[in-house]
């Protein structure tokens, strides 16, 4: 059964057409019987009112559907750059993914960005370019702008008849056809005829160019040609899909979603090219009791393991817990174990969803996507397995919250229910923080950017009823030190007439920007109680949050702890905690510390005539013009600002522009603050 499962998520910069694709692989595999528009807010994808009201996609939503005998289970990311989390965690859990590109814009800003993140995590993909019915749209520019800007070998496996308002089908360069679709069926009738004679030159030279790039890859193609064989259609897909699998080569197909052209041969190209879970390299996990990697293969008859890579919150059910399940097989009722928690909980029920609608199943094997009801601590990340044998997948990462408002309850009573709701909307989403400022009390929560606070601002005053009063936007800062400093921190105190007693010498030194916290430990494990080693542990993860000097996240610090000092009469794991917290604070403030502020990628399309404008209002706002890329109707100008200066950058854009201008701003470093605060 799993040669015939395929995870596929589809990805693409906003306003590519990756919900509008998706409407049609669900209608036309038979999911839906009537084909939803974004536009009239009735995609079935797209089902928080939220995303019917602003025609995107916030919530990456998982469906599962059927095509020639094959089991699809399809996730749709978000292309907004706010909602970058959502992507990365989606593409952490998929085994192939179709990368969906417009004809005229190309590779757009978010483009770059997930498929950076698809090669992290060595996802084979399959590249639909989409609009190709739009005035400007260049198939053929859209294949060259991948491979410059990527590198990637790009063949195509179609050539469109026609481009613009003369677009009217493909050529199939495989079976040599032309193919159209027919109107009166909504597309579902697809109409095939020989490639007539004004067109059979450019397809017979396309074909070459597919059968010349495969040859690479096989010996077996290669004599056929040399010997001048007919080639049978079988072999080449053999050969894209031994390619694709190797990540050697990105295949292409073309078509217009919104008139339902070109989509069904992009669910043969999921099913024909795309790996099942068993055919990509197996997941790495560690494990906890040996403390050594091991590689866990897609097998039913594995130990039960599993990724939660998301959470949704459901007013009658709870916690969703969307889980990719990597080994084995957990059924209904069964009590696992949370290997990142080290607690065990009950999976109640197991849902099949399509969108925001399910179907109860009775279990869940290797290789499947399900949700999950009833577990009440899984977080996004978290491991779920087995106790015998706990191993732990490694945790997603996420880029850190840039931005941030202050919240405060518009009454006393409403607090509590605040703060439970900021809890939910963290546990949901890892980009989204919340702390209580120690000097004036305030609720501030942290997010991507303006549109993603906004987002999760409107969830918490409409869906989850919360009367409270939000503040203007923030920037989130970050701390971080410059020396290496060793210092050491004794704690004593009598509590409840019984003396406690403990210390801790911590090596605090600064890490090459970008590359995180860390902590680390010299002493054996064996050597102390393991549960005073936690302690230290988890009271110094806990300061990297709290700040050394404003109170802002710390980044890029190293800590080692280098020694303990150990009475069994006076140890407590309260005193550990307290002497380590204490420790890095004034470890810290010995090691010269300093402010970081968030450094954006800013990147602006707009019409030629407004490029210098453009660039004036960025430089204007302390930015730095990176390079200017010339599209055949668009200018895209790269630069750099510091996210402090940026607000209300859309408005002057706008403004100065004619509103013809856009443009897409994510996170790309943190860098000192000349002054400190307050300039």
């Amino acid at each position: 059964m799993l040669d015939k499962m395929r995870n596929i998520g589809i990805m693409a910069h906003i306003d590519a057409g990756k919900t509008t694709t998706t409407e049609r692989i669900l209608f036309y595999t038979g999911k839906i019987h009537r084909i939803g528009e974004i536009d009239d807010g009735d995609a079935t994808m797209d089902w928080m009112a939220q995303e019917q009201e602003r025609g995107i996609t916030i919530q990456s939503a998982a469906t599962t559907t059927w095509w020639k005998d094959h089991q699809i289970n399809i996730i749709d990311t978000p292309g907004h750059v706010d909602f970058t989390a959502e992507v990365e965690r989606s593409l952490r859990v998929l085994d192939g993914a179709v990368a969906v590109l417009c004809a005229v814009g190309g590779v757009q800003p978010q483009t770059e960005t997930v498929w950076r993140q698809a090669d992290q995590y060595r996802v084979p993909r399959v590249c639909f370019v989409n609009k190709m019915d739009r005035v400007g749209a260049d198939f053929y520019a859209v294949i060259d702008d991948v491979h410059q800007k990527f590198g990637a070998t790009c063949l195509a496996l179609q050539i469109p008849i026609g481009q613009g308002s003369d677009f009217e089908g493909v050529i199939d360069l495989i079976d040599m056809k032309e193919l159209r679709w027919d109107e009166a069926t909504a597309g579902e009738t697809i109409l095939e005829s020989p490639i007539s004679n004004d067109r059979l030159g450019d397809a017979t030279q396309w074909r070459e160019k597919l059968l010349d790039g495969l040859s690479a890859f096989s010996d077996e193609l290669t004599e056929l040609i040399l010997e001048g064989a007919e080639i049978p259609a079988q072999l080449i897909r053999s050969c894209i899909r031994k390619s694709v699998l190797a990540r050697d080569i990105i295949p292409f197909l073309c078509g217009a979603s919104r008139r339902n052209q070109g989509v069904q041969p992009l669910v043969d190209a999921v099913v024909w090219y795309l790996p099942a879970p068993h055919e990509v390299p197996p997941a790495i996990g560690f494990q906890t009791k040996k403390e050594e990697e091991i590689s866990i293969p897609c097998s039913v008859t594995g130990i039960p393991l599993g990724l939660v890579f998301k959470i949704q919150w459901d007013r009658e059910a709870g916690s969703l817990c969307y889980v990719r399940m990597y080994s084995g097989k957990i059924k209904t009722g069964d009590q696992i174990y949370n290997v990142s928690k080290k607690k065990r909980e009950r999976v109640n029920r197991i849902l099949r969803m399509h969108s925001n609608k399910s179907e109860p199943m009775d279990s869940v094997e290797a290789g499947d996507i399900a949700v999950f009801i009833g577990l009440k601590l899984a977080q996004t990340g978290d491991t779920v397995g087995s106790e015998g044998m706990p191993v732990l997948l490694e945790r997603m990462h996420f880029p850190e919250p840039v931005i941030s408002v202050a919240v405060e309850p518009k009454t006393l009573s409403e607090r509590d229910k605040l703060k439970d709701t900021l809890e939910v909307l963290s546990r949901e989403d890892p980009t989204f923080t919340s702390r209580e400022d120690s000097e004036t009390g305030q609720l501030i929560i942290s997010g991507m950017g303006e549109l993603h606070l906004d987002v999760l601002v409107t969830r918490m005053l409409d869906d989850f009823k919360v009367e409270a009063r939000v503040g203007n936007p923030q920037v989130t800062y970050r701390e971080s030190v410059t020396a290496a400093i060793e210092h050491t921190e004794r704690f004593s105190k009598n509590i409840g007439g019984k003396d406690t007693a403990a210390g801790v010498t911590l090596r605090v030194e600064p890490l090459p920007r970008g590359s995180g916290n860390t902590f680390r430990s010299t002493i054996k494990k064996s050597a102390y109680p393991e549960d005073m080693l936690d302690a230290v542990e988890r009271a110094v993860t806990n300061a990297f949050g709290s700040g050394i000097q404003w109170g802002y996240p710390c980044v890029d610090i190293g800590v080692t702890l280098v020694d303990i000092e150990y009475n069994e009469l006076t140890a407590t794991t309260f005193a550990y905690e307290a002497a380590a917290s204490m420790g890095f604070d004034e470890a810290c403030r010995k090691a010269s510390p300093e402010l970081l502020e968030p450094v954006m990628n800013v990147d602006i399309l707009c019409p030629k005539e407004f490029v210098g404008e453009a660039m004036s209002q960025v430089t204007q706002r302390g930015g730095l013009i990176s390079s200017l890329e010339s599209k055949p109707s668009i200018e895209v100008v790269h630069a750099q600002a510091p996210m402090a200066k940026m607000f209300g950058f859309s408005t002057s854009l706008r403004s100065v522009t004619q509103g013809r201008a856009s443009f897409a701003m994510s996170f790309s470093h943190f860098e000192v603050k000349k002054g400190g605060l307050g300039t």
